[in-house]
């Protein structure tokens, strides 16, 4: 049947159907008063969602060039900073630092397996000429369903005192608490394709009064991503370059409607739909690849050896799309989203897809055991 494709993947989310109607919506000009009035109400927003008082920059990109963006402003050629990498988006901010000609120290752990906090206190408290000009923390590791523990590895960087928070939440934001004024975050960097709910095109990155500080000092060379150029012409509820107009509409309507569903319920229904997958998974007898309490509450990554053949016959028969493995782990795990535009009905239909695939390929449990956790996770 047509026009039933289901996206139970990090990103992009499924769109809601008030969000595509305003993304249909003509263009008006971008320099309008108009425009101007949209551009006001979605920097409050932003504010209010990255619970901060400081500005939330939208920029014309991907999650990785806010990623990029949230380098190249605040450090210099020659930098020291600490990478955390257990996984794909973790290593990918080492491999930007690296570009850059940033000194870059990767403190690892096996993908699956949550960031050691105290690795970086050890290595920060070790800093006595305090060196160290930034820690970069992936807080949701899409690639392996795993949440890092950003509050205490945040604590040990504010007692380090010199260093800059620079924070990937591209698959938190929107499903996870980030209080990004409470904890002190200096740079988060995230995507409109994840818990915004609409399609890809815009990065967002929040800058704190002391990142604003260390962009005063940053040496490398920039336009169209230089940040200070985004800040003068916020304060003008305008935007330095030509914005993707409807992107813009789009935005506005997604960022209406999570308010009307508050900051809480929000969070609180990502918990619940991952506790459900996994519920469905364990009763399934299949092996969850990340510790319950260090599970990503935007996707489920889940162990088998046939995960490909789960995945296509899920598309094929069910026209559901579920994520795959990335590099060392294509082909060995597959991932369940559960990020942004999505109920409990999604994960219930999703589950019983997936128990009548996994019968199809030979899979042996229990027959409606995994709908039967899912519902009962959900009350």
């Amino acid at each position: 049947m047509e026009d039933k494709h289901m996206l139970m993947i990090p990103g992009p989310t499924p769109v809601p159907e008030k969000v595509l109607k305003a993304l249909g919506t003509h263009p008006i000009g971008h320099r309008s008063g108009d425009f101007s009035k949209i551009i006001a109400e979605i920097n409050d927003n932003l504010k209010w969602l990255h619970q901060t008082k400081n500005e939330v920059l939208s920029l014309n990109v991907s999650g990785t060039g806010a990623m990029e963006a949230g380098m190249i402003n605040f450090l210099s050629p020659g930098d020291r900073v600490l990478v955390g990498v257990n996984g794909k988006f973790g290593d990918r901010w080492a491999q930007i630092c690296e570009v850059f000609g940033i000194q870059t120290e990767r403190i690892t752990s096996d993908w699956g397996t949550p960031l050691d906090p105290e690795e970086f206190k050890t290595a920060l408290e070790a800093d006595t000429n305090k060196e160290i000009k930034a820690v970069v923390i992936t807080h949701s590791e899409t690639s392996a369903g795993v949440l890092n523990d950003l509050e205490t590895i945040n604590k040990y960087v504010k007692a380090h005192g010199e260093a800059l928070i620079i924070v990937d939440a591209v698959t938190s934001l929107g499903a996870y608490n980030v209080p990004v004024d409470d904890w002190g975050l200096d740079v988060v960097a995230s995507g409109s394709q994840k818990g915004y709910m609409i399609p890809p095109g815009l990065g967002f990155i929040s800058v704190s009064d002391k990142a604003w500080k260390a962009y005063e000092t940053s040496k490398f060379p920039r336009f169209y991503m230089d940040l200070g150029k985004y800040k003068k012409a916020n304060a003008k509820n305008s935007t330095p370059f030509t914005p993707p107009i409807n992107l813009m509409f789009g935005l506005q309507t997604a960022l209406q409607m999570m308010q009307r569903e508050g900051l809480e319920n929000i969070f609180t229904r990502h918990q619940r739909l991952t506790n459900a997958t996994r519920a469905a998974a364990t009763a399934m007898g299949l092996s969850l690849f990340a510790p319950d309490d260090a599970a990503s509450t935007a996707v489920t990554a889940i162990r088998t050896d046939d995960a490909e053949a789960i995945r296509t016959t899920m598309r094929q028969k069910y026209d559901i799309a579920l994520a795959g493995g990335q590099d060392h782990l294509k082909g060995k795990i597959f991932r369940v989203g559960h990020l942004g535009f999505i109920s409990d009905r999604d994960v219930i239909m999703t589950i019983g897809c997936l128990e009548a695939t996994l019968t199809e390929l030979g899979h042996d449990f229990e027959p409606k055991s995994g709908t039967k956790a899912a519902a009962a996770a959900l009350v």
